[in-house]
């Protein structure tokens, strides 16, 4: 019997993913080990090349927003702070890799996906649910891995050029080859948009707390590079770089400019000592930084740096089962213009998992110890079930997560409070799956409790672990063809209750629909996509309501040649006015014609 784990293909490795062109999309994030995304016992949605190339999305919140479970708030357009909300959890809950390497902002806590170029972007894979027992602290709501472009075959350049509404222009210019035993890839592309008035504020009242009605344009540049050798079957090396530097502009009565730079740097090594062990090690830095200005003087720098590096072995014990033992590192450090009274802080885990197939049933059972600088240790687990039958799959599981305040919610003056407790939640969840020769579909329910959550407390102006959440969902997608026509839709039904207050957390929506249909017609391509959102709250209190909403996109696309296309998009077709954070404007209907060159 041939063996259910890839051994060969490990997390560190993406590349070796596609050595083997007949094998399924496959998803390396959820046990940091590479399954199909049906073995693994996780609730996983994977966006390969071709749907983020089919979808014609200009970022990468709007590319994520066909994720079940996944919702986000935007501040007025593009390069606007975008916050992410997985499964109902908090933004700073959802723990981010680029190809391995964690990112984000260790003072806000938060990763700032509006600055992450899509067009460098080759695979995303996002894991709903707890995940702290294999990657430590807030992994709470689920983990999302973003794995930039790696080149193979031939050597060969591409080229993409977008223009659009709000005088919108996008390039992008590379070139990648590879061989049995090397890789390379190299991009660069920018992005220039005059944009629009981002927020109808009020003095004193809400949003961005002033009344600015001009546009709020954004720039953005950004580099990417990624090389690899295969030395023999036993050892492999890989390298990869993303940078990316931006100017956005916004209404606010503090500031309103802010240049951004957000760098990822990082290296791998495989080793293979025997057949049955394989060792992987990876190491990299991820930045964070920014400068601040007020009518173009400038106010504040924030800086963060983040060192990452982890070992991992992978043990094969007999056919079907397989031990994983590993060790990883993170130190952050925080600089800039405002005074913390602490400056750097880190963390060392230990963990192990097991998983084992036993005719139609899987197992899988990790345990994490965590020591942080600051809050000791921490153990975290996770428990899975899988049971195959008739074409169908059931899948049970249960898993504990906890998250480290942030720097800023510890230590920024005049509002921290070095008194937090890191903030621990449990969840259950169930889904049954099904796979048929018209397509499949698959329905999942769970319940997170969070205990110590950090809000704001009024009684001692600063935040406290004064609220409890209890978050129920179920999540239902399918995915088939009629008539030609690839159908994918998704449906997430949301109780998001803060326990403290009973009421509904803010900016999360009780229901999201989300359709995709696309049909090839020989050299043409046609699509639309309906995305639907019930109402919400923008805040704690539940006094701000958020309308309903539903927007459709249009997108076509027409082969000219072999090697280039061109394609057109309309978002928002019938302009709905609406808002994912009070006061702050969305777009309107817009228009995008793309051309593309592709060998």
């Amino acid at each position: 019997m041939q063996s259910r784990f890839l051994i060969p293909s490990l997390f560190t490795f993406p590349s070796l993913l596609y050595a083997e062109t007949t094998l399924p999309t496959i998803v390396v994030t959820a046990e940091r080990v590479a399954q199909t995304a049906e073995e693994s016992l996780a609730s996983v949605s994977i966006i390969d090349t071709q749907e983020i190339k089919q979808s014609q999305a200009q970022s990468l919140p709007e590319l994520l927003r066909s994720v079940p479970g996944l919702s986000f708030s935007n501040n007025g357009g593009f390069g606007k702070n975008t916050s992410i909300f997985l499964r109902g959890t908090e933004s700073d809950h959802v723990l981010v890799l680029i190809d391995g390497i964690k990112v984000g902002s260790a003072t806000l806590g938060s990763t700032s996906f509006e600055h992450i170029p899509i067009s460098q972007i080759e695979r995303i894979e996002v894991v709903r649910g707890p995940r702290s027992s294999l990657y430590g602290s807030e992994a709470i709501g689920g983990v999302i891995q973003i794995f930039t472009r790696k080149g193979k075959g031939k050597v060969k350049p591409h080229f993409s050029m977008t223009v659009g509404s709000h005088k919108t222009y996008q390039s992008t210019v590379g070139i990648s080859g590879g061989s049995d035993k090397s890789w390379f890839s190299a991009n660069l592309s920018g992005m220039d948009t005059e944009g629009f008035n981002s927020c109808n504020g009020k003095p004193n009242v809400g949003g961005c707390l002033t009344d600015e009605p001009d546009k709020d344009g954004y720039q953005n540049i950004s580099g990417q590079l990624r090389a690899g050798y295969k030395f023999n079957k036993r050892a492999e090396v890989d390298i990869h770089w993303l940078r990316s530097e931006g100017e956005s502009n916004y209404d606010g009565s503090f500031q309103n400019q802010s240049d951004i730079m957000q760098q990822v740097l990082g290296a791998g090594l495989r080793l293979l000592p025997t057949d049955d062990w394989t060792i992987s090690l990876k190491a990299g830095r991820s930045w964070d930084e920014s400068e601040n200005f007020k009518d173009g003087i400038f106010s504040t720098r924030f800086e963060t740096e983040r060192d990452s590096i982890w070992l991992q072995n992978n043990l094969t014990l007999g056919e079907n089962n397989l031990l994983i033992l590993g060790l990883d590192y993170q130190n952050d450090k925080i600089g800039g213009t405002t005074a913390y009274p602490v400056t750097s802080r880190d963390n060392k885990g230990v963990f192990g998992q097991y998983l084992g197939y036993f005719d139609q049933h899987d197992v899988q059972f990790s345990l994490r110890s965590d020591d942080n600088a600051q809050f000791g240790k921490h153990t975290t687990g996770n428990l899975a079930w899988g049971y195959s039958f008739d074409k169908l799959r059931f899948t049970a599981s249960y898993g504990t997560a906890f998250k480290a305040p942030t720097f800023n919610e510890l230590y920024f003056p005049n509002y921290g409070n070095s008194n937090l407790k890191p903030e621990e939640s449990q969840s259950f969840e169930i889904g049954l799956t099904a796979k048929r020769s018209w397509g499949s579909w698959a329905i999942n329910t769970y319940q997170t409790e969070i205990d110590n959550l950090i809000s704001y407390d009024a009684s001692i102006f600063a935040p406290g672990n004064i609220d409890s959440a209890r978050i129920r969902g179920l999540e239902a997608v399918l995915n088939t063809n009629i008539a030609q026509w690839d159908i994918n839709t998704n449906l997430t039904l949301l109780d998001p209750i803060n326990q403290g207050n009973d009421k509904v957390l803010p900016r999360r929506a009780k229901q999201t629909l989300h359709i995709n249909l696309d049909r090839n017609f020989n050299q043409f391509t046609v699509g639309t996509s309906l995305h639907a959102v019930g109402k919400s709250y923008d805040d704690a209190a539940n006094t701000r309501e958020l309308d309903a909403y539903m927007t459709m996109d249009v997108r076509t696309g027409y082969q000219i040649t072999k090697d280039w296309q061109i394609q057109a998009r309309i978002s928002n077709l019938f302009d709905q006015d609406y808002e994912t954070a009070a006061f702050y404007n969305q777009a309107g209907r817009e228009f995008f014609i793309t051309l593309n060159y592709q060998p």
